[in-house]
């Protein structure tokens, strides 16, 4: 059986929710420590990170991953796959949704299989597992 692997992040946070902000910190790999307001995540980030935009990056590399994986199991790995994330959050609602948007480069496939297996990587997905409480759609095509 695979050893779990442990990921941390942390937030310090100062104030109430209206007025205060914070700053969140990648741990495990230490490549960053990012500023967090309610404003970013209520209006327009203007240069602060949310955690909507840290859901993405998340989901736009995981599913990069699983798609590269699910090429190569059909014998057509990609020479590159550009792939995009939109989470959306509706201030009293929540997350509303997520679109995943994934251009590939792929020799020796038609776009009919690509579309199938990027859908299949859509569902596999580790992320997209955890994240299935919100509509995930899709758009796919071939560079």
């Amino acid at each position: 059986m695979p050893t779990p692997i442990v990921n941390k992040a942390s937030t310090v946070w100062n104030g109430d929710l209206a007025s205060g902000s914070g700053r969140t910190t990648l741990e495990t790999s230490g490549v960053g420590t990012f500023d967090v307001n309610w404003k970013a995540r209520g209006e327009e980030s203007g240069g602060v990170t949310t955690p909507e935009e840290l859901i993405a990056s998340a989901h736009a590399t995981c599913y990069a991953m699983a798609l590269s994986n699910e090429l190569a199991g059909n014998g057509t790995p990609p020479a590159q796959l550009n792939t995009s994330a939109e989470v959306t959050f509706v201030a009293g609602s929540g997350i509303t949704g997520i679109h995943l948007t994934v251009v590939g480069r792929v020799d020796g496939i038609s776009e009919q299989d690509f579309l199938r297996i990027a859908e299949a990587a859509k569902e596999g997905c580790p992320v997209s597992q955890a994240l299935k409480a919100v509509d995930i759609t899709l758009s796919a095509s071939l560079a």
